[in-house]
């Protein structure tokens, strides 16, 4: 036991109690003279009960402790991180253990206890929920350690820094790959659509067999073969899609701890992937006051993680978007026919009227479907019943404000640009369910 390891020292609480009844004991003795040998005895075995704890604790490093965290987190999800410590002590010990975790939870309480038997690792897990993308930074693991008598306390610290970085969620890619290559699209909300007309990519003529529709019949084969002959067509493919995600001011409104852009970014990196399983060509563009990030469309294998790379670094920049700078950007660099899935959000008609000019020139050359959140607290005003006057007037300016959503929905129709009214947790449902619509009656 050397000095440096003295300086983990701590007095636990019981020591304090033991101290303030040797303290009442000698107190006593003023007055009743019997307490002055009891008070002495008690307090010989305080100190020797003191020292033997303080001998158990500091005999060697016993206790070891791992922290076992993924490399990557998920935005939004919860993501297990698992804590195990090793008592190398010849006795159970009472371990309170402290996990720093990134300042970025303002989580200053933060700690757990266990105990923990004999040369027995103890393993433990918690759970943490990312609210924004970035690096985070898990510091020290510090335990406390107590023996059987619990007068003090040894402080063990371990250096435990780790950076962990916090992408798009994909823990929903493979729920939502099932759906695009399967019908069963009812299941998660997403409504089934019938199929119209044929694709325009035809891929051969083959012999006519029981269930083939009647329209497809080759008349000109038939003829040479002398046998009925029907044209085979296959979904279009590799087409062009594009997500545009705005990142000025009106996409930083919080919801249920996330912002809008968060919602976002998680909804449009499931699209893209469903787009790449569809044999799309898939790409992004993000932009505020300027044009920021360009992943040009592709179908090649990295193609995932170029998106997630860009779209793990995306940050509001509290300023006006120029819609007019996202306008030149597709004109110059996307020359062929696009679809155009845009993250936005317009709160009344008159905002959107100032950007209108520049979405009509780019629904003029590409598919545009613009992707915009309803205001889930309006909605529940919209749909209660006040009693007072007070909350006669709020329902009144919320019915206003719905009114405008639907006025800036029947706006865009007006002008022939697609449009998704959603909330952030049906985001990606409604897209999805979208982009499959378009997809069936052959749009995309």
């Amino acid at each position: 036991m050397n000095y440096n390891s003295l300086k983990g020292l701590f007095i636990y609480i019981r020591w304090y109690f033991l101290a303030g009844l040797g303290a009442i004991l000698f107190l006593l003795s003023f007055f009743i003279s019997f307490f002055w040998h009891i008070a002495v005895v008690y307090l010989i075995a305080f100190l020797i009960l003191t020292l033997l704890d303080c001998l158990l604790l500091f005999n060697g490093n016993r206790i070891q402790a791992q922290r076992i965290i993924p490399d990557r987190m998920g935005l939004g999800d919860e993501n297990k991180v698992n804590l195990n410590i090793f008592n190398g002590y010849s006795f159970p010990v009472r371990i309170m253990y402290i996990d720093e975790l990134p300042v970025i939870f303002q989580n200053r309480d933060f700690r757990r206890y266990c105990q923990v038997l004999p040369g027995r690792w103890m393993e433990d897990q918690y759970m943490v929920k990312p609210v924004s993308r970035g690096e985070y930074m898990f510091d020290r693991i510090l335990c406390y350690v107590q023996s059987p008598l619990g007068l003090l306390q040894r402080r063990y610290s371990f250096d435990a820094a780790r950076l962990v970085k916090v992408y798009p969620s994909t823990r929903q890619l493979k729920k939502y790959q099932l759906l695009a290559l399967s019908d069963n699209t009812q299941s998660a909300g997403v409504k089934k659509i019938r199929r119209l007309g044929h694709s325009l990519e035809f891929e051969q003529i083959r012999e006519y067999v029981q269930g083939d529709d009647a329209r497809t019949v080759n008349w000109k084969a038939t003829a040479r073969k002398n046998n009925l002959m029907v044209n085979n067509f296959t979904d279009a493919r590799s087409q062009l899609v594009y997500c545009l995600i705005d990142k000025g001011r009106s996409m930083k409104m919080p919801f249920d701890g996330m912002t809008l852009l968060d919602y976002s970014i998680n909804a449009a990196l499931m699209f893209l992937n469903i787009a790449l399983l569809k044999q799309d060509r898939a790409g992004l563009i993000t932009f505020s006051s300027g044009a920021n990030e360009l992943v040009p469309a592709d179908r090649a294998a990295s193609q995932m993680g170029k998106l997630m790379e860009t779209l793990y670094k995306q940050r509001t920049d509290f300023t006006e978007s120029n819609y007019e700078a996202l306008t030149s950007l597709v004109h110059h660099k996307l020359s062929q026919r696009a679809f155009l899935l845009l993250f936005t959000n317009f709160e009344t008609i008159a905002s959107l009227e100032r950007q209108l000019p520049y979405l009509k020139r780019l629904a003029s050359r590409h598919l545009l479907c613009l992707v915009f959140f309803e205001n889930t607290l309006l909605k529940e005003i919209h749909e209660g019943h006040p009693d007072t006057l007070e909350g006669i007037y709020i329902k009144t300016i919320a019915d206003r404000f719905s009114f405008e959503k639907k006025q800036i929905v029947k706006e865009l129709r007006r002008h022939g640009i697609l449009s998704v009214l959603t909330t952030p947790q049906n985001l990606t449902i409604d897209i999805v369910n979208k982009y499959l619509e378009l997809k069936s009656r052959q749009m995309v």
